[in-house]
């Protein structure tokens, strides 16, 4: 099986309600949707969400390097050697990761079309049998924040995860403002998402908190003060999870080293794509870390890829793609309920793409041959 020809479509995914991080406020989702085709008539789709915040990546920026780039050089490539592809990819072209993560996403989807088989097969078999789904709040002020986590936990949802990070003492007022109306036993999981900065400060606000019984910490400082993050978790009982710091296996070897995070947050926009991802959560096991696989808020197509990853591996105990359910119009469907997912065990991603939503929400396209 060889990569013959290919399609980029640039789109917007338009969220149902604005949502609310420490660094931005997104009404709509810039993602490149990628499309393979082969010469046995197969199609593979893969996905970009690039984040200038976070992969140092722009809409244009990822459908220039998929373009112009990293798909000219793969057609006629066998999806199969996906490490020769990663190779060839990391000499093409420096970081882009998310780039790099639909490139290797829509192979996955080829080989498991070609197999007959899952992702998750192709990952290691299904070990979880279903994953749960968290409810994401953006953020708000404490009261409407308390209204929506008990409004979700009514509805079904096995746990919250609260974005802050704006504003310190309006931090504290938010996560104690949920924990009293969802009661003790609720888990509640915290992002800061950077908005901390320090070490200092994020302990002013941890130090307030801990009487919250917080699953976990999310990225209480800037990514790249790896020592920062070690400083908190050394001064704290609250499980630290590392996220925009973590990229890369040089990233997780320094993690490791300085003993700075309990969990890592692996997302496939970061790393580039599954297998990097697969080998993130081996070393993080290997180390006695575990894993959860996170989201750049992407439609069904990498949220997919993320379920199989998720659902392969026993060491990542929990996920955060729910971009699905934060859209009013996507690409395809996934098979979420309230409070869980059983991720399909049809061939590839396992989902139909909806050609018709894909065209209405796309701003650009471009085909390679």
């Amino acid at each position: 099986m060889r990569i013959t020809s290919a399609k980029v479509y640039g789109i917007q995914l338009p969220f149902a309600e604005p949502f609310i991080i420490s660094y931005h406020t997104y009404e709509n989702m810039p993602s490149v949707i990628l499309e393979f085709q082969t010469d046995e008539g197969i199609t593979g789709y893969g996905e970009a969400t690039p984040d200038e915040h976070v992969t140092g990546e722009t809409f244009d920026s990822t459908i220039s390097a998929l373009t112009e780039f990293l798909v000219p050089a793969l057609i006629g490539e066998d999806p199969f050697r996906i490490e020769v592809i990663h190779e060839k990819m990391d000499k093409l072209l420096l970081g882009n990761p998310s780039a790099k993560a639909a490139v290797d996403i829509a192979c996955y989807d080829l080989m498991g079309k070609k197999a007959g088989l899952p992702v998750f097969n192709l990952l290691g078999g299904r070990y979880h049998e279903q994953l749960d789904v968290p409810k994401v709040l953006s953020i708000l002020e404490p009261k409407e924040m308390a209204r929506q986590a008990k409004e979700a936990k009514d509805a079904g949802y096995s746990s919250i995860k609260l974005k802050v990070g704006t504003n310190a003492r309006k931090d504290v007022e938010r996560i104690r403002a949920v924990r009293l109306a969802i009661g003790p036993d609720f888990p509640i999981r915290v992002d800061a998402n950077q908005g901390w900065q320090t070490a200092s400060e994020a302990l002013s606000v941890i130090r307030k908190i801990e009487d919250c019984e917080i699953d976990w910490m999310e990225q209480p400082v800037v990514a790249h003060d790896i020592d920062a993050l070690a400083e908190v978790r050394a001064k704290t009982t609250i499980p630290v999870m590392i996220d925009e710091g973590l990229h890369s296996l040089e990233e997780m070897r320094e993690v490791i080293t300085k003993r700075a995070a309990d969990k890592i947050n692996i997302k496939l926009m970061k790393c580039c794509g599954l297998y990097r991802g697969s080998q993130l959560v081996h070393i993080a096991e290997m180390a006695g870390i575990t894993c959860q696989v996170g989201s750049m808020v992407e439609s069904s197509i990498a949220s997919a890829a993320g379920l199989h990853l998720a659902t392969a591996k026993k060491a990542i105990q929990s996920h955060e793609l729910v971009g699905p359910l934060m859209f009013s119009k996507d690409v395809s469907q996934l098979p979420f309920t309230k409070n869980s997912i059983v991720v399909p065990d049809k061939p590839g991603l396992g989902i139909e793409i909806d050609k018709e939503a894909l065209e209405e929400i796309t701003c650009r396209k471009i085909e390679i041959k």
